[in-house]
């Protein structure tokens, strides 16, 4: 709670705000800037959401040398705050209510009037930030240790599209690891020690792969097919591949002459079965 200080030599700013008042806080202090030497304390008091809250606030602040700056989205507990400060003789600057307000008419229609937004939505964009980044640590197998701390791990073969599948989930806000399967190489062993029912097999036909791989190739510029683009070999990768994923108990995800969306959302969608309301967190 605010302390009333009395005394002083110098002058507050108080931040209320029915969120954080960081965006406001910000203003305030960039706009003092062109106050040197003013002496002035700026204290933000953080999520105003109601009359009484506001009665406290005024109650502090009362008969000293303060003005209050509120960005309070809901327009009645604006208008309160603004008439409290007159009553009292409180100076009071709505920095939001001018600016809704504009907006409102420009675009014809009422605001939400919810705290907090702002908050939600950017912590959205910090979880899709947080889970590219992820998706990039953990490309292609790379650092298997942090494999437990994927929601989904893809595996499946060179060329089966788990790369650019990853990173289309990743900017949906998924956590995506990545792993090839290789015949003839261990698998990390950590995998099995991993909750199977976050791990999803790539399945891919031999003309599908087969074409991603010469395609790749050509990208390369290598002129002479290799064993790599092989078909016969390639359907030898997919049989043993195959097996290797029914032995483990992976789910295998059909990707073959399928967009990345449609993909994609197949693969959330058992996930999300699976885990319900526990689909993004790690168990």
């Amino acid at each position: 709670m605010l302390e009333k200080i009395e005394d002083r030599d110098f002058h507050m700013i108080y931040i209320a705000s029915c969120g954080e008042g960081i965006n406001a806080y910000n203003l305030v202090q960039s706009t003092l800037i062109q106050f040197p030497d003013n002496n002035i304390i700026v204290v933000k008091v953080p999520h105003i959401r109601t009359e009484r809250h506001v009665d406290e606030l005024i109650e502090k602040v009362i008969d000293t040398e303060s003005l209050v700056v509120h960005t309070i989205v809901n327009s009645d507990l604006r208008q309160y705050i603004t008439r409290k400060g007159i009553e009292v003789g409180l100076v009071t600057i709505d920095l939001m209510g001018p600016v809704i307000s504009k907006i409102e008419t420009f675009l014809e229609k009422k605001p939400l009037e919810q705290p907090g937004l702002y908050r939600q939505i950017h912590q959205v964009n910090l979880t899709q930030v947080s889970a590219i980044e992820f998706a990039l640590a953990q490309d292609d197998g790379v650092n298997p240790d942090n494999l437990p701390k994927a929601e989904v791990i893809l595996v499946g073969l060179s060329r089966a599209g788990k790369t650019p599948l990853s990173m289309y989930m990743s900017v949906m806000g998924w956590k995506v690891a990545n792993v090839p399967f290789v015949p003839g190489i261990p698998m990390p062993d950590i995998l099995d020690r991993i909750d199977r029912r976050r791990i999803i097999a790539l399945d891919i036909n031999t003309d599908q792969l087969f074409a991603h791989r010469k395609m790749r190739q050509e990208s390369l510029g290598v002129s002479e097919v290799t064993a790599y683009a092989l078909k016969n070999d390639i359907k030898k990768e997919i049989n043993t591949a195959r097996k290797y994923f029914i032995s483990k108990g992976y789910s295998m995800v059909e990707v073959s002459n399928k967009p990345i969306e449609t993909s994609a959302e197949e693969i959330i969608e058992i996930i999300t079965r699976r885990f319900r309301n526990k689909a993004h967190k790690v168990d």
